[in-house]
């Protein structure tokens, strides 16, 4: 949880807000079948719950700093170094500035490769 204190009082931003913005970005980016659940009790909760935005997204937070754990699935064909590459790009800046804190680091993991 990221916090900010001004002269109003203190701002949060829950890691699900985090993790919400980071699964549009990377589900709009090409290449990407699906976004993947990081453990059993994520592939639980998925079912459970069809709506989940975080999907696949993992978000730490330490001293006002984010690093963020995508989990994917990709096209068959495509260039993985180039869409992980691009992925965490687009991540990192727009998570940046949509809530205005410098993401250090973004891993993306290629758990599988679907085939069409």
């Amino acid at each position: 949880m990221l916090k900010v204190k001004n002269n109003h009082g203190i701002i949060t931003i829950d890691d699900s807000v985090i993790a919400g913005i980071a699964s549009i970005v990377a589900s709009g980016c090409f290449g990407i079948a699906e976004m993947k659940a990081k453990s059993v009790s994520e592939q639980i909760l998925a079912f459970l719950k069809k709506n989940r935005k975080d999907k696949g997204i993992r978000v730490y937070t330490r001293n006002n700093r984010l690093a963020i754990d995508v989990h994917i699935a990709v096209v068959y064909g495509v260039n993985i170094p180039a869409i992980t590459e691009s992925i965490a790009h687009k991540i990192t800046y727009s998570v940046s500035e949509y809530i205005g804190f410098p993401v250090d680091k973004v891993s993306v993991f290629v758990d599988s490769i679907i085939t069409k």
